[in-house]
């Protein structure tokens, strides 16, 4: 499931001797992830209206076929847009409550840039690289 922000954004400029994860910082992620909600929103909003336009009762069963696994397709990926969503509401309440930025598993600075790419995360690269080989092996 792609997490990455899609839309454009300014990087972050650290200025020297700032402190991680300050009220601007915290305004920046903030900011990134109601837009990042509001364009999901959107394209939820647009799909659910597009569907609701575009079903037509084909008579060949080809083309009834191709039209409702299309529908499917689209309705997997407005799923995980939902969830994409609710992930991004819960970075929210992270940011409000002052827990935003530091990793869940060892607590250290997620870090900026990292953050930036995938606003969500919520493991510090050394974790998540640990979490990924655990999966692995037990995919194995």
């Amino acid at each position: 499931m792609p997490e990455t922000v899609n839309k454009t954004f300014t990087p972050y400029v650290v200025k020297p001797d700032e402190e991680y994860m300050n009220s601007n910082q915290l305004n920046h992620f903030r900011k990134i992830l109601n837009d990042w909600k509001a364009e999901l929103s959107q394209d939820i909003d647009r799909t659910v209206h597009t569907m609701q336009d575009e079903v037509t009762m084909f008579a060949d069963p080809n083309d009834r076929a191709s039209q409702e696994s299309d529908m499917a397709l689209e309705l997997r990926n407005r799923d995980r847009e939902r969830k994409l969503i609710k992930k991004i509401d819960e970075t929210l309440r992270n940011i409000d409550n002052d827990e935003y930025g530091y990793c869940e598993s060892c607590g250290v600075e997620i870090g900026l840039k990292r953050l930036e790419a995938r606003p969500t995360a919520t493991l510090c690269i050394d974790c998540k690289t640990l979490d990924e080989m655990r999966e692995r092996q037990v995919a194995k």
